[in-house]
């Protein structure tokens, strides 16, 4: 390949789905060409966020925690400090470098491949055809709390672990970060893909489920965010979990993550285009006795301006401001 042709694939010819390509392709420019695949897997790692987030953790809840507690360690600010380096001989560090080094070789000898299970497990040695067909199907989000691939790596997990038994087989694997991959560890067998199907829940006579080609303001992976047709004021919008449930108190907290994650991004939008909303209501409806007529959980969100009366007279108890005359309006919507 001649240089003309690198750089032409460099800036155009290639397609990325990660960032390790042009990872790979920098670290064998920086050594002459050519070099081991450790050494291009450790350049991968160096870059690599999920995995730095990954030991972050360990970092912290694990083997900081363990030697904090041993005063041996301290942190502040995000840093670790070693408690009476200040004291020691550089012969002295040099005697405690070679102790460590002394520890990792017997502990290694001693214990062998096994100390690294958990994170073969976690991967497994599964084919990438296998993998891609597990991450297409749980629509290359967690099974768990939903994330995007584009934000947390996804691994391909067993439901029921190697050690219980589990295979290899397409029904027995499971698409998660790795964040609740590592909580979840080798002991639990619980099939995270329910989780996901369960988003999926619909009514088939909810008007907030079928939304009759009603345009979208806003949306994420669990919730959706439409301007109500009876508002209260200008702007007035309805944040939806894209799952049927009657009530808030039935929303998972992914759910509830995404729903606060519209809402704000809703209000941004609202004070962008109009700057003369001074403020918002914010409320739910929860059951009929509150004044709630359309049993999918939505949450109300209401500019404010100037000269608008949010606890007029003959107010609703019960019914969040400004919607003394909503409950009638929306019984009506619930017909469309």
């Amino acid at each position: 390949m001649t240089f003309a042709e690198l750089l032409e694939f460099l800036q155009g010819g290639m397609r990325m789905s990660h960032i390790y390509q042009p990872i790979m392709i920098r670290h064998l420019l920086e050594n002459s060409g050519r070099n081991p695949v450790e050494q291009i897997a450790r350049a991968l790692l160096v870059e690599d966020r999920s995995q730095l987030e990954y030991y972050s953790q360990i970092t912290n809840n694990m083997v900081g925690r363990v030697l904090r507690r041993r005063q041996v360690v301290d942190r502040k600010d995000g840093e670790y400090e070693l408690l009476g380096f200040g004291n020691f001989s550089a012969d002295e560090v040099a005697k405690l470098i070679d102790a460590c080094n002394v520890r990792l070789a017997e502990y290694i000898e001693s214990r062998g491949a096994a100390i690294w299970d958990h994170r073969r497990k976690s991967t497994g040695y599964i084919s990438g055809t296998l993998r891609y067909e597990v991450l297409k199907g749980a629509k290359f989000r967690c099974d768990l709390c939903g994330v995007s691939a584009d934000e947390k790596a996804l691994e391909v997990g067993h439901v029921v672990p190697r050690n219980r038994g589990g295979t290899d087989e397409l029904a027995n694997l499971q698409a998660l970060c790795y964040s609740c991959n590592s909580m979840k560890r080798d002991r639990d067998d619980t099939d995270f893909r329910l989780v996901r199907v369960s988003y999926e829940n619909t009514e088939e006579h909810c008007p907030f489920c079928s939304l009759n080609d009603r345009p979208v303001v806003l949306e994420n992976a669990l919730a959706v965010a439409i301007e109500d047709i009876y508002p209260v004021t200008k702007g007035h919008t309805l944040i939806l979990p894209r799952r049927h449930e009657p009530s808030y108190f039935e929303l998972g907290s992914p759910e509830i993550r995404a729903c606060s994650d519209l809402i704000s991004r809703a209000k941004a939008d609202l004070v962008e285009q109009d700057p003369s909303i001074l403020g918002f209501n914010v409320g739910i409806n929860c059951g009929e006795a509150a004044g709630q007529t359309i049993m999918h959980c939505h949450i109300h969100l209401i500019p404010r301006r100037r000269g608008d009366h949010p606890n007029p007279r003959g107010g609703v108890r019960g019914v969040i401001p400004g919607q003394a005359d909503y409950i009638a309006n929306e019984a009506r919507q619930n017909l469309v």
